[in-house]
This record gives structure tokens, sequence and C-alpha cells, in this order.
């Protein structure tokens, strides 16, 4: 059975989420974008056995720490898809932007594409490509939990930014609507930022993404 705790983490409060197997205890982290002794306390309070780093993209508050945190636990990173190492490319500028100190570029072991598969412990997720917000961005689906990791394309009542370079409003919406709400309107999601959802209740009334907003009438 998967299990997860969400680990708010850097002044903007991302939401690193801890993945692991309940029978293995193996675990994941998905998007360790800093607080790197939150995120080590987690795993040690679960007593968990860390497998891997997934990213879902490569903007600073998602990956700020995978360095470190790949390197403290000697495992591999996953993710995201190859058109962000666009953003991994601008690691440097990002922490100089942004104040974060800490971070350090890093290379992928494996580079994420749609149809893709990631697996630690018993637990398999399911790999979607959802560009828009960045170029290279993937969401991570379990199957069986009907949960899934979305980082920053889709939140509670709003759509990730497409301002930022190589955004674009409109391959933002087509993944939304194509991916991640053909996956059921029952399927809960983890936001990048700020509280879970369905893809139902965001189907249904995200001002940007509903239906009506679309002009589908259901």
């Amino acid at each position: 059975m998967l299990k997860y705790e969400i680990i708010p983490v850097t002044p903007f409060q991302q939401n690193c989420t801890l993945f692991w197997c309940d029978e293995t205890k193996k675990a994941a982290v998905v998007d360790p974008g800093g607080d790197l002794e939150k995120i080590i306390a987690a795993i040690e309070n679960h007593e968990l056995t860390l497998e891997k780093v997934l990213l879902t993209h490569a903007h600073i508050d998602h990956v700020g720490a995978t360095k470190a945190l790949s390197k403290q636990y000697n495992v591999v990173i996953e993710g995201p898809h190859k058109e962000d190492q666009f953003w991994i490319d601008l690691i440097e500028e990002q922490k100089q932007r942004f104040g974060f100190s800490y971070a350090e570029s890093f290379t992928p072991n494996r580079f994420l594409e749609q149809g893709n598969t990631v697996s630690f412990g018993n637990i398999t997720l399911e790999v979607y490509f959802c560009p828009g917000h960045t170029p290279g961005h993937v969401i991570f689906f379990h199957r069986e939990s009907k949960l899934a990791q979305v980082g920053d394309v889709l939140f509670q009542g709003s759509i990730g930014r497409t301002d930022f370079p190589k955004g674009d409003h409109r391959t933002l919406i087509h993944s939304i609507r194509n991916n991640l709400f053909k996956l059921g309107d029952d399927v809960r999601f983890i936001p990048g930022h700020g509280p879970m959802s369905t893809f139902g209740i965001e189907r249904l009334t995200n001002p940007y993404v509903s239906d009506q907003a679309v002009g589908i009438n259901r």
C-alpha cells in the first residue's frame, strides 16, 4: 500500500512529498526543494529506506536540495523530462535570484517521458508528460490509490504560471485536460503548493480549466 507525507519546504511552501511502500518501507522523495533536515527527519521518523529522488520539474523551489539528498542517501535522481534541462542549466542563476544558497546543480540519472513508470518497493507510479508550466514537466500517478503528485501543473482553484521562460498557457491547458482529467474525476492530487483537491472538483469549479471555462457543457 502506498503511504505519503507532505512536507512543505522553502519560503515558497512547496509540497515536497515523501512516498513509501508500507510493505517494504522503501521510499521516494518527490521535489526536494529545500529544508533538507525536515525531509531527513520524515524519512527517519517513518524508519524508511530511501531508494530514489523523483522530480516533476526543475524550478529551484522543487529541486534545490536534490543534489544534497541524493548524496546523503546515495540514491538515483529520476525526472523531469529532458526538456527541463533548460532549467537545470539555470540552477546557479535561480539560486542567486531567489536566495537558495544551498542549491547545487545536478544531473538526473534518468529523464522521464510519457508512458514511463518509476518504482520503489512494491509501488509503481505512472509518468505523464505535462508541459506548459515548464517545457519538461511530468506528473506521477498511483493508479491503485487514485492519487497523483502533479507539481505546478494544477492547484486547488488555479493552474501553474506560464509567464516564466518557455512557459505556454495553451500547452498547459492541454496537459491538464488531456493528461490529468482523463485519469478520472475521483483522483486526488497533491499540488506543488497549497491544499489537495480532486480532478473532478477542478473540472467542475476551476476558473481556468473547468469544463465551463473551456466551453464544454457537461
